[in-house]
């Protein structure tokens, strides 16, 4: 039975991947520092490690001591409007963490390196956004996948790492950090509701984003690692409708049978328009959206109401690098 690494697997996306992959019968290690996951998400029959992609040490020891067919990861800061004020966190967690799995995937010769990028990566291209679009991130978040997606590139020309490099893009559902409020809006509304507190807004609410539910997401992922012709490729994978965040305010209001209750903010700098082409997940992986965004949302306030509301890490003024032009919500 092949053995996979699925880094952040105590989080959101990689909890559901990880359960994704023991159905199908591989051995699954999670490595997850719990910054952003929790124990509760780690599903039956995976290993746990707890630690960091930063601890050369251990991730060497994990690498000597199991023999990884596949690694997938996804361990990650994913909060694109903050990685400007924390430029030294970002690229620490997000590219020098992955850069060491990178360089022990070739060392132990791993078949395959699955890598969770986003749609941050393009910027502000013209939409929907297609994987032949020439990159151009806006922000530091989006700059070090892109990074790190030319790190695979050339680990593959150099060393011969085969790898699948997906850009999801905001990806909402069960088990997603609902009290982190610098990222995944759609949490960040229904915590907000809980709490009795109005769904703010930065700007107008006329951004457009499509929100993805996390069942679209996982089972393409999963089974990419059995299609030869997913090898070294990159896809966009997610929902196709783009919403404004004004029609998610309200969609989420009405999943949750409340009046609508929004608070506009100033504008902050982010992409007005982001949303994907899928066209080449559909053919290579035979995958299509199947989840409406209302019936996606009624499953994911049922578990939030569950929950309850969260609170999750602030960072500091000393964790923030650079203050300038800092949203006051932020502070």
């Amino acid at each position: 039975m092949a053995k996979v690494l699925v880094t952040g697997g105590a989080g959101f996306i990689g909890s559901h991947l990880a359960q994704e992959l023991i159905a199908m019968d591989y051995t699954v290690v999670i490595l997850d520092d719990l910054s952003g996951g929790f124990r509760e998400n780690i599903p039956e029959g995976a290993e746990f490690v707890e630690g960091s992609i930063l601890d050369q040490d251990l991730l060497a020891t994990l690498f000597k001591h199991n023999k990884f067919s596949y690694v997938f990861h996804l361990a990650a800061y994913a909060a694109e409007g903050l990685s400007h004020f924390i430029k030294r966190f970002n690229y620490a967690n997000n590219l020098i963490g992955s850069v060491n799995l990178i360089n022990l995937s070739v060392l132990h010769r791993v078949q395959c390196f699955v890598f969770t990028s986003s749609i941050a990566v393009y910027g502000k291209n013209q939409v929907p956004m297609s994987e032949k679009v020439v990159p151009r991130p806006e922000d530091s978040y989006g700059i070090a996948k892109l990074a790190v997606e030319d790190e695979l590139r050339i680990s593959h020309e150099m060393f011969g790492l085969p790898y699948i490099i997906f850009r999801p893009h905001n990806v909402y559902g069960e088990r997603q950090n609902i009290g982190d409020k610098y990222r995944n809006v759609v949490g960040i509304f229904m915590n907000q509701i809980m709490q009795g507190l109005p769904m703010t807004i930065f700007g107008e609410g006329k951004q457009t984003r499509a929100f993805s539910h996390i069942a679209d997401i996982v089972p393409a992922m999963a089974k990419s690692i059995r299609i030869p012709e997913a090898y070294n490729e990159i896809f966009n994978i997610g929902s196709d409708k783009p919403y404004s965040l004004n029609q998610l305010a309200a969609a989420v209001a009405d999943a949750f049978e409340v009046e609508l209750n929004v608070q506009y903010l100033d504008p902050r700098n982010e992409v007005l328009e982001a949303y994907s082409d899928h066209s080449k997940a559909e053919r290579i992986l035979k995958v299509s959206s199947g989840i409406s965004l209302e019936k996606g949302l009624r499953r994911f306030a049922a578990w939030a109401r569950e929950q309850g509301p969260r609170s999750s890490k602030d960072f500091t003024d000393i964790d923030i690098e650079i203050p300038i032009n800092l949203p006051p919500s932020w502070r």
